[in-house]
């Protein structure tokens, strides 16, 4: 936390504030010390360095509720130059759009248009406190803050997303919205402070899937809502993948169940009115490669052959949206 642009007293302060948060407030400060360690990540001084880049502008609108999250104002060509120079050295973008007085970060994945899918099935955010797990640079908790949210907590133990979150946060200035540099074990146990708890695109990276259940609804009030987003199958009651090897080059992908394996699943774990509200596959205009992403990306990882694949012969990407709430 010493970097002056990496500086959370605001976003504290709100915390201590809230009755059910407030004994966790005191816990941050060393948390995220220990994930902003730049004897354990070595490249946060280079990371650092690009924030330190970023030009003084004025903010004069700012876009929570729009496609490409971000503000506008006055900016000179150089000034310009200057702020995408500096973006650039916080390379790769994976989740987004994002837009800085009229530079667009063309990230990798739309992010957005997961958004468009479950905005209208979830409970309205207006005043509510909102836990996204693993939210990378934070581009969902931005749009939950233009949905109304009173305060957004989303956490990713990958340094870079924070400090991405940080680029932003400098011209967004709204401290109800922080990415915090953790995973959801740093939550403390049975914590039931939020109203609604997001976890998209995390629960095949996890090795027991209803461990991490079980923390997304201890994480909740009762009566909250969790919004579920995770890769499935097409099948049966009971049928999931296990990949023995990779799945689509990634090699920590652990389950991919059937909707209706998924639903049981969340039963399992004390959930109820469990529901699908979406399903879509992914297709290389959602998730590509692009100048702020320039690695391998969705088209590299599917059978060239045979799109409905994936490399290693699984069917392809395929996700589910699913809501649940917590008795």
């Amino acid at each position: 936390m010493s970097h002056p642009r990496m500086n959370y007293q605001a976003f504290l302060s709100k915390l201590a504030g809230n009755e059910n948060l407030a004994a966790w407030a005191n816990q941050l400060p060393d948390q995220i010390d220990a994930g902003l360690n730049p004897k354990r990540y070595g490249d946060l001084p280079r990371w650092q360095q690009a924030l330190s880049a970023l030009p003084e502008l004025t903010s004069r609108t700012i876009d929570m509720n729009t496609s490409r999250v971000g503000a506008r104002g006055d900016i000179t060509p150089q000034q310009s130059e200057q702020l995408r120079e500096a973006l650039m050295g916080l390379h790769p973008w994976r989740k987004g759009p994002f837009e800085l007085f009229g530079v667009h970060i063309d990230t990798e994945w739309r992010s957005d248009w997961k958004w468009e899918r479950l905005k209208d099935h979830m409970a309205p955010l207006a005043g509510r406190t909102v836990l996204d797990v693993g939210c990378g640079s934070g581009y969902h908790c931005w749009r939950m803050r233009g949905a109304g949210a009173e305060l957004v907590v989303g956490i990713d133990p990958t340094p870079l997303f924070v400090v991405q979150y940080f680029a932003l946060q400098h011209y967004l200035q709204d401290p109800s919205v922080a990415v915090l540099p953790m995973g959801i074990e740093a939550l403390p146990e049975k914590l039931a402070a939020f109203d609604t708890v997001f976890s998209m695109g995390i629960l095949y990276h996890r090795r027991s899937p209803f461990d991490h259940l079980i923390q997304l609804r201890e994480a909740l009030v009762s009566g909250g809502e969790l919004v579920l987003e995770t890769l499935i199958i097409d099948g049966q009651l009971g049928e999931c993948l296990v990949p023995e090897g990779r799945y689509s080059k990634m090699g920590n992908v652990w389950f991919l169940p059937s909707t209706a394996t998924l639903e049981s699943w969340l039963s399992k774990a004390g959930f109820k009115n469990i529901r699908v509200v979406d399903v879509a596959q992914t297709t290389t205009d959602e998730q590509r490669r692009t100048e702020w992403m320039r690695f391998h990306s969705l088209a590299e990882f599917l059978d060239p052959d045979n799109p409905q694949l994936t490399a290693e012969g699984h069917p392809a990407p395929k996700r589910a949206v699913l809501l649940a709430e917590k008795p």
